[in-house]
């Protein structure tokens, strides 16, 4: 299960009981807007989201390991993270 809001994530507000990965792209130190996806644990795509302004984004997504690859102008970049407990938020920064 994924999702996104327009114009981005409130990365300060999650119901409760949901399970997210969220964070921040960044380039040069800058926040930079693009693209999120998420790829499951054999690298099949699962979904893909726009980020805010600011490189925000968020995935409502269960436990297991997922590896998030950024989209921007100019650059990507992988980076794999686990979500190690249902109803909880882990936060990611990726640097392009």
């Amino acid at each position: 299960m994924c999702g996104a809001q327009i114009g981005g994530p409130d990365l300060a507000t999650l119901k409760p009981g949901e399970t997210a990965i969220q964070g921040q792209i960044t380039k040069g130190g800058e926040p930079v807007s693009g693209y999120v996806r998420l790829l499951d644990s054999t690298g099949e795509f699962t979904a893909e989201v726009p980020t805010s302004a600011t490189g925000q984004f968020r995935f409502y997504a269960a436990t297991g390991s997922w590896t998030l690859r950024a989209l921007v102008p100019g650059g990507t970049a992988d980076r794999n993270v686990v979500v190690a407990e249902a109803g909880g938020v882990t936060d990611v920064a990726i640097a392009v």
